[in-house]
């Protein structure tokens, strides 16, 4: 018994590590296709991560948070012992949340869309939309931040590795 749970937490956290996706779904989250989940930590899918939907081509950067319930109950149940809120979280295809981000239950984030850094998500997200802030507004379509980032761009985005470190090298005087 003691030796399965050395075993299962030592291979959770390999896991987490070499192969987040297989992780996740380990865990229980439903997903649908190719997820990148950068700086990986445990229980940052909460303690119901079955009632969590990721789509295709979701990235998820670090330290962020899914929270399917209310914890604020607990302190309820005095007055009304079967108080429970608790609620899915489902994420479409295409959508980019940023670090810190906080995402509440019953939330549906729409395809195409982007969750700012720092971000608490406490209502549902309309597709192709720019989120920021604390509660999460939307600011922009995506549409409309291509269009400002174009401009901007370093035209590096397609290169990889170490290819894509020495033209960010070359750009910045740094080699």
């Amino acid at each position: 018994m003691i030796f399965q749970r050395i075993f299962n937490f030592i291979y959770h956290r390999y896991l987490i590590y070499s192969n987040p996706k297989k992780y996740v779904e380990k865990i229980g989250v439903d997903v649908k296709g190719e997820i990148f989940v950068y700086v990986m930590k445990p229980g940052m899918f909460g303690s119901e991560p079955w009632m969590i939907t990721l789509g295709n081509n979701v990235h998820i950067t670090g330290k962020c948070q899914f929270i399917t319930h209310g914890g604020s109950t607990l302190i309820m149940r005095k007055k009304v012992p079967d108080l429970e809120i608790t609620a899915p979280i489902i994420i479409e295809d295409d959508v980019f949340i940023g670090f810190r981000s906080l995402i509440l239950p019953g939330v549906k984030i729409g395809k195409g869309s982007i969750i700012g850094a720092g971000s608490v998500v406490n209502k549902s997200i309309p597709a192709n939309s720019v989120t920021v802030g604390n509660p999460c507004k939307v600011i922009k379509t995506t549409d409309e931040l291509l269009e400002k980032l174009k401009p901007l761009s370093l035209k590096v985005g397609h290169l990889k590795g170490a290819e894509k470190d020495k033209a960010l090298r070359k750009i910045f005087n740094k080699l």
